[in-house]
């Protein structure tokens, strides 16, 4: 087993601007994550938006600024939502997964729509 990755398309919805990114999968991880040059490169002001204190895996706190709305395009399915601005690759959380319903297949390192609802995502309530 190894990292996964998948090609997905970010889009600001109000400043209407797309780019395709590859985006570490990471179901451990909850958020949505894009590094602060391709926040910038979506049009987005890094000065103008609120902040949200995340916890890093090494224990310590910080502020990092939260962007939105964005828009994550995979294959036909998308999902609307803000996304954290850190680090220095894409990252696809839990949230956007499930959003999307979308699976890991760890034994191929790949990401797909979930082969119960192939047509439409749905979402567990319960």
């Amino acid at each position: 087993m190894g990292l996964t990755y998948a090609e997905v398309v970010l889009e600001s919805t109000f400043r209407q601007r797309k780019m395709s990114v590859k985006a570490l999968v990471d179901s451990g991880a909850v958020f949505m994550i894009i590094p602060g040059h391709v926040a910038l490169q979506l049009g987005f002001d890094l000065e103008e938006v609120g902040t949200r204190e995340v916890v890093l895996a090494d224990g310590s706190r910080k502020p990092v600024p939260m962007v939105g709305p964005l828009r994550v395009h995979f294959g036909d399915r998308y999902c609307d939502l803000s996304a954290l601005v850190l680090g220095d690759e894409p990252l696809l959380g839990a949230v956007p997964l499930e959003m999307m319903d979308l699976v890991i297949n760890p034994s191929t390192q790949t990401l797909t729509v979930n082969p119960a609802s192939p047509y439409l995502p749905v979402a567990v309530t319960k």
